[in-house]
């Protein structure tokens, strides 16, 4: 082995050490480029994200480094315009070249499909085998032909869990949350912090999607469909509920506000809105299209009409 081969292979090894370790740095970071975890699922989706970053970021740091070795080290001298050295295949090297890709794809693919099955839709016969990484069960979701949820019992090995259920209502452009066992309703969405939350998720018209960055969940809702889904929030604050899915002309004005509150706070608000009377809710998607359709002059398409605004206790 002469000298030039082992300075190659001592080089290689440092430059992969240090590459490793700066994407592994990089990954790390990838956390910070997230929302605050809002939701004891959300680390799941955080884990993944700062996974996929680490080795995109181990691909583009070897790549680079790989080039730039090539342009300082291996150059050709100026008015060198002579061809390079033919190679020929190298069955090794097209055997390791393959089998490293396709052994990468399988990893992100298999850690991607634990994730999706800690926190994504769910069938019966996952509801309670539910894997706990925290030692709190993960979202789920799952869809049912019924009209809405009404019992939901899921023991855990000792003890019944204890659920807040809350109705969530989609509709063209307005989310309504409605609370069975006060039998208030609101446009807003108040939620107890580190207590399991059940929401029966229904849509009046159209396909629409839950989705909480926050909570890092994101669940569509089919018209005809109750979906049960659940999860857990744990950090207590105000956040923002999407339509992830277009609904419509009005769809970007499909947005809610997020309660998050100690239970005792959230029993205070509950009881407020209980001695409210039900009124309509301020809604920006039949504003803007009374205004619109109000006018002399009518330009573009004919859209749907938004839905009544709806009539609830607390309109926030």
């Amino acid at each position: 082995m002469n000298i030039r081969l082992i300075f190659n292979l001592f080089l290689l090894m440092i430059g992969g050490f240090v590459i490793t370790i700066t994407s592994i740095f990089i990954g790390k970071q990838a956390y910070f480029w997230l929302p605050p975890q809002a939701a004891a699922e959300s680390h799941l989706i955080d884990d993944l994200f700062s996974f996929l970053v680490t080795i995109g970021a181990f691909i583009f740091l070897g790549v680079t480094a790989v080039i730039l070795y090539s342009v300082l080290f291996h150059r050709a001298n100026n008015y060198d315009f002579s061809d390079g050295p033919h190679i020929e295949g190298n069955i090794t090297l097209e055997v390791i070249w393959t089998a490293i890709p396709i052994m990468l794809v399988l990893w992100i693919a298999s850690y991607s499909y634990e994730v999706y099955e800690q926190m994504g839709i769910q069938g019966p016969s996952h509801l309670l085998h539910l894997h706990n990484p925290i030692h709190i069960q993960a979202a789920f979701a799952e869809a049912t032909e019924t009209p809405a949820a009404t019992e939901i019992e899921i023991e855990t090995e000792n003890e019944p869990i204890e659920l807040e259920k809350i109705n969530v209502i989609a509709k063209q452009w307005a989310w309504v949350f409605q609370y069975p066992e006060t039998g208030i309703s609101s446009t807003e969405l108040h939620l107890p912090s580190d207590r399991r939350v059940h929401l029966a998720l229904q849509s009046e018209d159209v396909l629409h999607g839950f989705y909480i960055p926050a909570f890092r969940l994101k669940q569509d809702i089919v018209p005809g469909k109750t979906i049960d889904f659940e999860f857990t929030p744990i950090r207590p604050g105000k956040y923002s509920l999407t339509d992830s899915q277009y609904s419509g002309t009005y769809f970007a004005t499909m947005q809610a506000d997020v309660v998050v509150e100690t239970p005792e706070e959230y029993h205070t608000w509950l009881e407020t809105a209980a001695t409210q009377t039900p009124s309509p809710a301020k809604n920006q998607a039949a504003t803007e299209y009374a205004q619109n359709h109000n006018e002399k002059i009518q330009t573009g398409w004919e859209t749907v009409k938004p839905a009544a605004p709806p009539i609830v206790n607390f309109s926030g």
